[in-house]
């Protein structure tokens, strides 16, 4: 026998799970909806199969083709305008020339259909029609029939007053080839409205089968949930695919769960999903092939579609995940919402219940939403942040983005540029890399590859070899899972807003200059940087300073690429040094802050222990300094600024000290001591590295430890600074101890606050409006209350959330300046 299953339905009342897929392509548990309909087929040997399409008919064609893979022969009979029902099966008449089932794609089932066809049988109906017991009809159409199963009426979606009978039409029919005499050909015709009527008024032989098992139209979004978990449940008599690895969890290949993971089920996991430690996953639920759920993360009855990321922290219950989707950190999406295919939720951001977000688009981070996102798309339209382009890997970054990125960079460059590449030693910033320069030639800009070398080397070629810009990809320092993307210009500083609203604009407009096959780039291996970047730097440090006094220090390189560049430095000024973590290790390139402080305590162990000069660790980057003085004190970061400012003017340096905002007072206190001038900068690196650009500066820091000597170069470098606070030292006969001792005391302290992006704006306002004190706008509000205490409010540019600083004469002053302002940014949101 054959079947003809009906496939041609839009799914309206889906949308937005049917904007891409007709509805039988829905997904259900570990497959689509229409596959399992194929393989009830089968399971009665029925294999020759006629499948009528309408809506988005090639992604039908496209999954099951010929159906040799699902072991049955299928052809497609396509519909140019919709038919009805019967109009759709008389298109495909010249393949059913005998006994036909019927069966619709997009319901669930598990219905004996070979009881079906033996009933129509033994009846010897022209037509029987599978009638399921419902205990709501109001939605379908109710059938009566006699004793014998004959019909003798049909109410299509009755009220309550009208229901005579539970039993309903489930689209499921087995039909002789006579009944398309009355059909028509080309024209809409429909099997309930009008063939069924017509047999009925003919008295033709029209029965009804009362099928037992499950079933469920598949048409609204509550049903698509019920008919999930019951299949999960156990309620519905089809086999799910994968191993049942305990109670209630089935596992597709590959998957993989960390033990610290809590699962209960009934819970469904695809192929290669992962599981990481602290997630909690309560059923019914189904995690689709390659999706992650990240640390911490909670989901609750809730559907994730293939290939989308669930952020540490973040909260799903009762809700539908489509394909590709990234839910960001401590995101929480509630009961009854749809999340369409392609969508970005933000960082902190809340979705209330019952919204519908269409595909392709992203709720910024901390946004809370309330009604559904149709039109008009709220696609990305930033790309920068505080440090560059930044996001998940493989998931905000992937291949595909980063060499899109990398023509939309080249697109603003002029033809026959040359851009250095670098990257740090891990294998993730390896891909992103080869994929941007893949970008990057296809609009005729030639690449100067300088393979892993520590950023200050990268910076110090792409301003010595005439490069028009670079780009370094890295792992973020705290979050292995995040890459880092910077951008350089000409002079190895990092760009300004205005060329990064450029490579924007080209990015979000696709707008590629793609090159004719003569004008395509170059790609050019350089393996001298780091030989080309000691000969300048040797050229500029007080090498015999340093070789006479022979300072003795313990580094820390964190197993960055600066143990293949600073080791040899060292050597040449003559410095006994012990090395720590100095091999090149991937799997190291980021830690958290109790990592990192566990390695500072252990730095200080080893300096005090070998009574050495100086402790120092420098990043796996290269651009970042923690001091530890010889009596095993680990310097807290503006303090070493303080020090270094100290030393700079002490060397008789006229000129400018150039510090952001945020950095305490005591710096313009030693500057004024020593005839010196203080820029006070945004709290942003490429601010400060811009200003150390001009030529009166002549310390530029962050007070996180990064530091710009332009005598070098105006640019971070923990390379060069350590030199240069060796050099100081040993000029002025000076221990770093006795140094920071003789510093003016200052104390600092700084708290975070949460802060939807709605409502940054409002407070910015409010404070400006409410405090008097507001002296200056470099970035945020910074209000002065005394000589010797201020407070900044700044928002933070890549979060939801405002920074508090304050400083104050004493400790505990400075903790409740803090926590003031912090109280008053938490009252100006409401």
């Amino acid at each position: 026998m054959k079947a003809v299953v009906m496939a041609g339905g839009e799914g309206s009342r889906l949308r937005p799970l049917t904007i891409a897929r007709p509805k039988p392509m829905v997904p259900l548990v570990d497959k689509p909806v229409m596959e399992h309909i194929v393989g009830l087929l089968k399971r009665h040997g029925i294999t020759d199969i006629v499948v009528t399409l309408q809506y988005l008919a090639t992604v039908i064609q496209s999954h099951f083709g010929d159906g040799s893979s699902f072991d049955v022969t299928m052809r497609y009979s396509i519909e140019e305008t919709p038919l009805g029902t019967a109009g759709s099966v008389k298109n495909a008449e010249r393949w059913l020339d005998d006994t036909f089932l019927l069966i619709s794609g997009d319901a669930l089932t598990d219905f004996d259909l070979s009881a079906i066809i033996d009933f129509h049988r033994r009846k010897r109906a022209m037509a029987t029609i599978a009638l399921y017991s419902v205990p709501n009809p109001l939605e379908y159409g109710v059938v009566i029939t006699d004793e014998e199963g004959r019909i003798k009426q049909f109410l299509e979606k009755p009220s309550w007053g009208e229901v005579f009978s539970d039993t309903v039409n489930t689209g499921i029919y087995v039909l002789e080839p006579e009944i398309f005499k009355y059909v028509p050909a080309g024209k809409p015709f429909d099997f309930s409205q009008d063939l069924f009527p017509i047999l009925l008024r003919n008295g033709d032989p029209l029965f009804g089968c009362v099928a037992q098992g499950y079933w469920c139209d598949v048409g609204n979004l509550q049903e698509y949930m019920r008919a999930t978990a019951d299949l999960l449940s156990g309620r519905v008599n089809l086999p799910i695919e994968g191993e049942r690895i305990r109670q209630d969890v089935w596992a597709a290949p590959g998957v993989e769960i960390d033990p610290q993971a809590q699962l209960f089920g009934p819970i469904y996991l695809g192929q290669d999903c992962r599981i990481n430690p602290g997630a909690i996953i309560h059923g019914p639920t189904v995690i689709r092939d390659y999706s992650i759920i990240d640390d911490g993360a909670t989901v609750d009855r809730s559907i994730i579609w293939r290939n989308s990321y669930i952020g540490r922290g973040a909260q799903l219950r009762g809700t539908i995940v489509c394909s590709q989707c990234t839910i960001k950190e401590n995101a929480a999406i509630f009961e009854d919402t749809v999340i369409g295919d392609n969508t970005v939720i933000g960082e902190g951001a809340i979705i209330r219940p019952g919204v519908r977000i269409w595909p392709a688009k992203e709720v910024e981070p901390g946004a809370t939403v309330t009604s559904s996102i149709i039109w008009p798309t709220q696609a990305r339209r930033t790309l920068f942040g505080r440090n560059g382009v930044s996001g998940r890997v493989n998931i905000d970054i992937t291949p595909e983005f980063a060499a899109r990125l990398g023509a939309a960079y080249a697109s603003t460059l002029p033809k026959g540029s040359l851009v250095a590449m670098n990257r740090d030693p891990h294998r993730t910033p390896r891909m992103i890399k080869r994929a941007m320069i893949s970008g990057l030639p296809s609009a005729g800009v030639n690449v100067l590859d300088i393979k892993q070398v520590p950023i200050p080397v990268a910076r110090y070629t792409t301003r010595m070899s005439g490069c028009a810009g670079a780009v370094h990809v890295r792992l973020d320092p705290e979050d292995p899972s995040v890459a880092l993307i910077s951008f350089m210009d000409q002079n190895g500083l990092d760009i300004d807003a205005r060329t990064q609203r450029k490579i924007e604009s080209a990015f979000f407009r696709e707008d590629f200059r793609r090159v004719y096959l003569s004008d395509i780039g170059r790609i050019l291996d350089d393996f001298t940087a780091a030989d080309r970047y000691v000969e300048g730097f040797l050229k500029v440090i007080d090498v015999q300073t340093l070789r006479r006094a022979g300072l003795h220090i313990v580094v820390d390189y964190a197993y960055g690429s600066t143990s293949q560049v600073l080791p040899g430095i060292l050597g040449k000024l003559g410095c006994d040094v012990v090395a720590i973590n100095a091999a090149l290790d991937e799997e190291r390139m980021s830690m958290g802050g109790e990592q990192l402080q566990q390695q500072l305590r252990q730095l200080s162990v080893i300096t005090s222990a070998l009574r050495a000069d100086l402790g120092v660790r420098i990043d796996n980057a290269g651009e970042r300094l923690w001091l530890v003085d010889g009596q095993g004190d680990i310097i807290p970061g503006t303090t070493a600024l303080a020090a270094m400012t100290l030393l700079v003017c002490r060397s008789g340096a006229q000129g400018t000290i150039a510090v952001p905002v945020n950095a305490p007072r005591v710096i313009e206190a030693i500057a004024a001591e020593h005839g010196l001038q203080v820029q006070r900068t945004k709290v942003d690196p490429q601010a400060i590295m811009a200003a150390s650009a001009r030529p009166d500066v002549v310390l530029a820091g962050d007070g996180q430890g990064r530091y710009c000597l332009p005598e070098f170069q105006p640019a971070f470098d923990g390379m060069y600074a350590l030199a240069k606070l060796l050099e100081l030292l040993a000029a002025q006969r000076a221990a770093l101890s006795d140094v920071v001792r003789s510093l003016p005391r200052f104390y600092m302290h700084q708290v975070q606050v949460a802060c939807p992006w709605q409502h940054k704006g409002k407070v910015m306002r409010l404070l400006n409006e409410t405090q008097g004190g507001a002296s200056q706008q470099i970035d945020g509000v910074l209000i002065d209350l005394a000589p010797d205490e201020w407070v900044l409010v700044l928002p933070d540019a890549d979060r939801p959330l405002f920074h508090v600083y304050a400083e104050g004469p004493r400790p505990d002053t400075a903790a409740e300046l803090a926590k003031r302002y912090a109280e008053l940014v938490s009252e100006l949101q409401r």
